[in-house]
């Protein structure tokens, strides 16, 4: 089983210059390839590669499968696991998952997705439009979290992060209640494949979608991470860092309440205001 931390040997400079033994979060490729196809004539094809850290990697991959669209349920997976190519030792960087025999892959609209997913010379309508083709219609998830909730959970999360208290160096999302009761948590040096494996994760506890519920993460908002959300069935993002244009686009276009800059007593609203209770009444704003 594979580390997600390494040590290592540093020249701390802090007034005095001292050699101190170190945690580096650790950082390797995972491959994710697909089995799919009949019994009798089973294929197999390399999905993604991604830089992530080593630990729930099985998740990591159903996550970012559910999240692109590939597969709609747990059902889908006939199995999962970590390959053994002939005259390769056990490799606990490639994973595949077998399809059951009955799941289609839409190979072109999937390659079309992750273009827009890497920005290979796409606008930003085309990635929205792609997001149409997995998720065509907003889901009605109605509830309402208290400011003081979302005040909280970054330092509940911030506690339950075990391997950034030894490194400092991994992203993190969090899945939280109305009420502000941390439900689960991942962590990576990726802050997709965070996401990709608290999704995953759910995918196969059977709890998606994720109605009433919102996610915290720990650095800035792209569009690939509403996406994801959107996909997930989650209605509020909140996050410590700024997200960005097409980020704050999709998330008014599906209704997805964001939030900005989620730390020190404070955040930005930036879209689905209606979620949040204030304390104080909204300046500004006809009601």
């Amino acid at each position: 089983m594979k580390t997600s931390v390494q040590q290592a040997t540093i020249i701390k400079v802090n007034g005095a210059v001292t050699e101190q033994a170190d945690l580096l979060a650790v950082e390797e490729p995972l491959e994710i390839r697909l089995g799919y196809g009949p019994p009798q004539d089973r294929q197999q094809r390399t999905i993604s590669v991604t830089m992530r850290t080593p630990g729930q990697d099985f998740e990591l991959a159903l996550g970012f499968l559910f999240t692109e669209g590939v597969i709609r349920s747990y059902q889908e997976v006939e199995s999962i696991h970590y390959c053994h190519d002939k005259g390769q030792p056990h490799q606990e960087n490639v994973v595949r998952v077998e399809l059951s025999a009955g799941v289609t892959v839409d190979w072109h609209r999937l390659q079309r997705n992750f273009y827009t997913s890497s920005s290979c010379g796409v606008c930003g309508k085309t990635s929205l439009e792609a997001v149409r083709m997995i998720c065509p219609t907003p889901s009605l998830n109605h509830f309402t979290i208290d400011e003081k909730v979302i005040h909280q959970a970054p330092d509940f999360l911030r506690q339950a992060q075990l391997v950034f208290a030894y490194t400092g160096g991994l992203h993190a999302a969090g899945l939280f209640d109305t009420q502000g009761h941390l439900l689960l948590w991942r962590e990576d040096v990726g802050r997709h494949n965070a996401l990709d494996k608290l999704i995953g994760a759910c995918l196969i506890q059977h709890r998606l979608p994720l109605a009433h519920t919102f996610v915290l993460l720990s650095g800035r908002v792209s569009f690939e991470l509403v996406q994801k959300a959107l996909m997930g069935g989650i209605g509020m993002i909140a996050a410590v860092g700024a997200p960005s244009n097409l980020a704050v686009q999709l998330a008014q276009q599906y209704h997805i309440t964001l939030l900005g800059f989620v730390r020190d007593q404070r955040f930005n609203i930036y879209s689905g205001h209606d979620r949040v209770l204030y304390h104080q009444r909204l300046e500004n704003y006809e009601y």
